[in-house]
């Protein structure tokens, strides 16, 4: 799989800011068949930078409902995959330049 394919975009929340500043932790959204092995590869080579450990899930997809003259409707969102990329001791991404 290629880099491009692995890393589908960062995530900001304030959970993930305050990480980001106490914990030197990083959030992204990525493909569901990437392995921990892929991650890290592609964030190392993306950011240039040093990963010490790398946390995936599995989010589930919400479930949506939509009421209409017709009836009521009901859908579900796909599932998705979180990983949570911990760095090295001095090594930080600028998200807001390099994203």
């Amino acid at each position: 799989m290629k880099e491009k394919q692995i890393l589908i975009q960062p995530l900001f929340t304030e959970k993930m800011a305050r990480l980001q500043d106490e914990e030197n932790k990083y959030a992204f959204k990525v493909n569901l068949k990437a392995n921990k092995i892929e991650i890290k590869k592609a964030v190392e080579k993306k950011f240039n930078v040093k990963v010490k450990s790398v946390r995936t899930m599995v989010m589930q997809g919400k479930v949506r409902h939509q009421f209409t003259k017709g009836g009521r409707y009901e859908g579900r969102r796909p599932y998705w995959k979180k990983a949570i990329v911990t760095l090295h001791e001095g090594n930080e991404i600028d998200l807001f330049t390099n994203a």
